[in-house]
């Protein structure tokens, strides 16, 4: 009579690194205040200020999330998704944008637009990436702060000039709703 192999355990996939938690801040319903610039890269001081809604969600197994995003007045009709997936290889974050304009994707090959990489180091979430901005390729940065606050902020910045210098273009500051 053999005896019965022995199992190795196997570690459970749910089980991941810390950092796949970085955005269990985010989940949840939200009410967001949005500050955005009119015109960008074209040295605009002009901005729009306008209320949005959201709702945050895990997505199975770690891998990472993703929330809506519906304007209450700006653009009747918009509706826009981050998908933010997690790489427990390097430990870092690739956030994807899409919307009902553009579905997110290349025209050219309907694959997704490239995404913002990156993740969280000293309280701040930073996230840059490669896009093009009417016609011209342009550095996209987004920054996460505030987080354990309770009134978490995103921000989006873009630069034509390789990083050297930085605009910000759009700010989101998160409150739960009453």
């Amino acid at each position: 009579m053999s005896t019965p192999a022995r199992l190795t355990p196997i570690p459970s996939p749910t089980v991941a690194p810390s950092a796949a938690r970085d955005f269990d801040f985010l989940m949840g319903p939200w009410r967001i205040r949005n500050t955005r610039l009119v015109r960008r890269l074209a040295g605009c001081h002009d901005w729009e200020v306008f209320d949005a809604t959201g709702t945050a969600h895990p997505l199975p197994g770690g891998i990472g999330n993703f929330d809506d995003f519906t304007p209450l007045a700006w653009k009747p009709g918009y509706v826009g998704m981050a998908l933010r997936v997690f790489n427990p290889m390097t430990q870092r974050w690739s956030i994807y944008w899409l919307d009902n304009l553009t579905g997110g994707l290349d025209p050219a090959n309907g694959l997704l637009l490239p995404p913002v990489v990156g993740g969280f180091q000293g309280g701040v979430g930073l996230f840059e990436g490669e896009e093009l901005f009417e016609g011209r390729p342009v550095r996209v940065r987004f920054e996460w702060s505030q987080m354990h606050t309770g009134a978490p902020r995103w921000q989006q910045a873009f630069s034509d000039d390789g990083g050297a210098t930085w605009e910000v273009n759009w700010v989101m500051e998160f409150a739960r709703p009453v």
